[in-house]
């Protein structure tokens, strides 16, 4: 049945282009004259386009007394019909539906990131029983169950490390951007995967209690949650249709001239009303594209001009996401700085681990010469590596890969890494023939552009906020040197959730900016979310209302004002839409204008809107 719904529904959006399509074509033969047939072109349009919008606006009249703006584009349409405006009746007709168009593909773009949410959960689990393995599918995993994981394994369900030691990506829950040590009695969630060892965990929440599966339902209620904005034209058609037809009726009986009715129904024909919004928007969209912002959703710059905050993700977003060593110290008088990141490097070469990878990465940028081969190389999941580097015994890792090879970390060492732990960098501790000999400091490095980016949003009169899933030294130390007021650190996708809905109840709209596929819950609940496009997850970007396509955050402020240019542009177009309109009902109430002069002044308050939405496109504030 599902896919029967999807078909059809694919079949609908294929009609609906071809029908544009046609339309739009019928529309510039009309304007050219180049009718094949014994009628105008702009017929083609009119039957095409506006009789759905004619029969939506009286059903939803009739079975509810909807008054939107499709029943005041609908008496526009019949009132120019009547007066012989045919083309202005196509014409409307063309736009509201490429309108509508536009938004039901925006929604079909967002449920497609709910489906690749889903393709993330496991499909598999390896449950041990009477000392045998066997394979089951995920869903059949009970509380209390006792589960394998191999390396390169995704986690099936959430639970706890019975015995072995490893490394998870967590970076679907939390978004850091290193793997996190585990070993027996450490929790593990269900989605992330399963780095280098083998381990066994006990099964504590399964199916739709599951880490995976919560994050699934974040996504679906924050984007059912989401308000849409009802536009401009909706929220006046009321009043509009009820002074269009009483100010007619009042002329045709005042006057008994039925040709006043019809122009005054004429003049109030909305193409400027109608146009206000979407030529504005259009302009804006083209502006913001020009910037790197690709804007996926219609009205996602409207919400975006009133927003008051802009919660950032630290990984990927204002840091570049690898991490880069930063400090080499050694303690030991016969081995230099650079001596042990050489030995370090060398020791690393044939590691996989992310840390690892990223030491070998730096030391090929910065030094001369290629870090010589180890022997004797082994992993360490959970602790790190020991290899013989130039017949020297090298350990590089944690702490109590140390304390287990029996070698003492002085109080001198342990003392300047917390030095840089405080500012959240991560310290590999390296040991040389059995004796402590320093230690390497690995961090996320901003951006180059995160500081300027910052200011320029205060600037433009919104409030940064860091939410990140990083821990507190981390988040801190970035947030201090951003000037970063507001942090909010450790926060899991439910905490983000939360944050932002606790700044949207204190009436302080939101944009959140993030890459991450644990960003995605905040990215739907948010007034507005931007997705980095660049390095960040397709989940992120199909969730957000805006990608960011080159991940150059310094346009960021220009954003922000441009969403703000759009709104002044709007209502600068509605004032002057509504004042012409009233100044020519006066007129054809004084009997002044004719029908065809009416529809000649409609025609030119539309033009005269899409010129002034059009300067959008190169706005850029001096």
């Amino acid at each position: 049945m599902k896919k029967l719904e999807e078909l059809l529904e694919w079949g609908g959006t294929k009609r609906d282009i071809a029908f544009l399509v046609i339309s739009g074509a019928a529309l510039l033969m009309s304007i050219f004259d180049l009718s094949p047939f014994p009628f105008d072109m702009a017929w083609i349009a009119i039957i095409l386009c506006g009789i759905p919008i004619i029969l939506e606006a009286f059903i939803g009249l009739v079975t509810a007394f909807d008054i939107r703006a499709d029943v005041l584009v609908s008496i526009a349409l019949v009132a120019s019909v009547i007066t012989g405006e045919d083309f202005a009746a196509g014409e409307v007709a063309f736009i509201m539906q490429l309108g509508g168009l536009l938004e039901d593909l925006t929604v079909a773009k967002a449920r497609a990131g709910i489906e690749k949410l889903v393709h993330l959960t496991p499909r598999t689990a390896r449950r041990l029983t009477g000392g045998s393995e066997e394979v089951i599918p995920a869903e059949d995993v009970k509380i209390g169950d006792v589960l394998r994981v191999l390396p390169g394994e995704t986690i099936p369900v959430d639970g706890v490390i019975l015995s072995g030691e490893t490394s998870v990506n967590q970076a679907v829950m939390t978004g850091e951007s290193l793997p996190v040590d585990k070993a027996p009695g450490d929790d593990v969630s269900s989605g992330t995967v399963n780095q280098f060892g083998v381990f066994e965990m006990k099964a504590v929440k399964v199916g739709e209690d599951s880490s995976i599966q919560r994050m699934i339902r974040l996504v679906q209620s924050a984007d059912a949650g989401k308000a849409k904005i009802v536009g401009i034209a909706d929220r006046w058609a009321t009043w509009i249709v009820v002074i269009a037809l009483t100010a007619a009726a009042l002329t045709w009986l005042i006057s008994g001239e039925i040709i006043r009715a019809v122009t005054i129904l004429v003049v109030f024909c909305p193409c400027a009303l109608v146009l206000a919004t979407p030529t504005a928007v259009m302009a804006a969209i083209g502006n913001a594209t020009k910037h790197g912002f690709l804007v996926r959703e219609g009205d996602a710059l409207e919400r975006l001009a009133a927003v008051k905050n802009i919660t950032f993700d630290k990984t990927g977003t204002l840091t570049c996401g690898t991490p880069e060593v930063i400090a080499v110290e050694s303690f030991l008088t016969e081995i230099s700085d650079a001596e042990l990141y050489r030995y370090a490097a060398g020791a690393e070469l044939r590691s996989e681990h992310p840390l690892g990878k990223a030491i070998v990465r730096c030391f090929k940028d910065k030094a001369p010469a290629a870090p010589p081969d180890p022997d004797e190389f082994r992993m360490l999941p959970g602790r790190g590596v020991s290899a013989i580097v130039n017949t020297r015994q090298i350990l590089a890792g944690n702490p109590e890969l140390l304390s287990e090879n029996g070698i003492a970390l002085p109080d001198a060492v342990r003392q300047r890494a917390n030095l840089y732990r405080e500012e959240g960098c991560t310290v590999i501790y390296l040991s040389a023939d059995g004796e402590c000999a320093g230690f390497l400091a690995l961090s996320d490095t901003l951006r180059e552009d995160a500081a300027d980016t910052i200011d320029g949003v205060k600037a433009a009169g919104v409030t940064p906020v860091l939410l990140t899933g990083d821990h507190k030294n981390a988040a801190e130390h970035i947030a201090g040197l951003l000037h970063i007021d507001e942090v909010h650190s450790d926060c899991l996708p439910e905490d983000k959730l939360n944050w932002i809905d606790t700044y949207e109840k204190k009436k302080r709209p939101v944009c959140m900016i993030g890459d991450g596929i644990n960003d995605a819950p905040a990215l739907k609940k948010a007034c507005v979310g931007i997705a980095m496009g660049k390095i960040g997850s397709d989940i992120a970007v199909d969730a957000a209302d805006i990608a960011l396509v080159n991940d150059d955050i310094r346009e960021l402020p220009h954003l922000l004002r441009l969403a703000r240019r759009m709104m002044t542009t709007i209502r600068i177009n509605l004032t002057f839409s509504m004042t012409l309109n009233f100044i020519a009902i006066i007129l054809a109430i004084t009997g002044i204008l004719n029908p065809v002069v009416g529809a000649l002044v409609h025609n030119a308050g539309s033009v005269l809107v899409i010129v002034n939405s059009a300067l959008l496109l190169s706005w850029k504030k001096s």
